[in-house]
């Protein structure tokens, strides 16, 4: 592990999955608490960042930056590269069916870490830890393309088990020349609808809307 903590039981917290909870009631409680303040903490951490350094760039060009730097892969590569998996406290049965290994998984873990080193050593701390972990390469990531609501949902839902979102018409009022539709989309279970002046937009307007619903992240 090369992450430092003074209090090593705020470490022990974020690596306690759920599973491992179950099987050992009242013991600990899992990590899903802090992981809930440490993807708040993230994503107010990396807006921030982003927003003052790009004075110049659109909303549009911030949200969707931010969600390719804090996307399931990269939260799962960084757990990678600090051994996160091999140190989680797992079931039997959750590590049996390859939990250590699991994207979803280990993103969460990630996010768990982030909110037990602010509670350890505050935000400087947290501060220091996203940038060396998840905005070291953004140079690199500037030469991605940066996804659209429509792709960043899909990824975020199927990360999580569902099946890709399902856009259904809902409304289509006006002329041929002047047509406006509504689309509802489906994503595992969050509903959500969009509007606009085709079709492909108001699935984009829609998929932004889940989005917010979701909270972005992870």
């Amino acid at each position: 592990m090369k992450i430092h903590f003074k209090n090593k039981a705020f470490l022990d917290l974020a690596l306690t999955h759920k599973s491992w909870v179950n099987e050992n009631k009242g013991t600990r409680e899992s990590n899903e608490r802090i992981e809930y303040l440490g993807d708040a903490i993230l994503e107010f951490v990396v807006s921030k960042y982003l927003f003052a350094k790009f004075p110049d760039k659109p909303e549009g060009f911030l949200t969707a930056l931010r969600a390719n730097l804090v996307n399931t892969r990269n939260l799962s590569e960084v757990a990678m590269k600090l051994d996160l998996g091999n140190n989680l406290f797992l079931s039997k049965g959750e590590e049996d069916g390859g939990g250590r290994t699991n994207p979803s998984l280990l993103a969460d873990t990630v996010e768990a870490v982030i909110g037990a080193l602010y509670l350890d050593q505050g935000l400087t701390a947290v501060k220091k830890f996203i940038q060396a972990n998840l905005l070291v390469d953004l140079d690199q990531k500037l030469k991605e393309p940066l996804k659209d609501p429509k792709s960043r949902l899909q990824e975020m839902i199927q990360a999580k088990g569902y099946p890709a979102p399902k856009y259904t018409v809902t409304s289509e009022v006006g002329p041929d020349h002047d047509k406006q539709f509504t689309i509802q989309v489906d994503a595992g279970g969050i509903i959500a609808q969009g509007e606009g002046a085709s079709k492909a937009i108001a699935q984009q307007n829609a998929a932004e809307a889940a989005l917010v619903k979701l909270g972005e992240n992870h």
